[in-house]
C-alpha cells in the first residue's frame, strides 16, 4: 500500500476510536473505559478468532503487516487520548463529560 493510504487509515482509526471512545466516556462516566475495552477485549478477539491453530502463536503474529499493527497503534493512539481529553475536562469543571 502506499504511504497515503497508510496515512489514511491510521488517521480513521484513530478518529474512530477517539470518538467511540469520547461518547462511551461520556454516558457512562468512566475514563480510561475504551482503552481498557481495546486491549482486553477487541486485540484478544481479534488475534484469536483470525487464527487458524496450525501455526505457533508467533508466527501468526509475523503474518501481519506493518499496516495492520499501524492501524491498531493508532485506534489505541485514539482510545487513549479520548480517555485523556475527558480528564482534562473534568479536572477543568465541565461536570457535563
Amino acid at each position: 500500500m502506499g504511504f497515503i493510504v497508510v496515512f489514511i487509515l491510521m488517521v480513521l482509526f484513530f478518529v474512530m476510536m477517539f470518538g467511540i471512545g469520547f461518547i462511551l466516556n461520556m454516558l457512562m462516566k468512566t475514563t480510561w473505559f475504551p482503552s481498557y475495552i481495546f486491549i482486553i477485549v477487541i486485540l484478544p478477539i481479534v488475534v484469536y478468532s483470525l487464527w487458524d491453530h496450525t501455526q505457533s502463536m508467533g508466527a501468526y503474529l509475523k503474518s501481519f503487516h506493518l499496516v495492520d499493527y499501524l492501524t491498531a497503534v493508532a485506534g489505541l493512539a485514539g482510545a487513549i487520548l479520548s480517555g485523556w481529553t475527558i480528564q482534562k475536562l473534568r479536572l477543568g469543571g465541565y461536570k457535563m463529560f
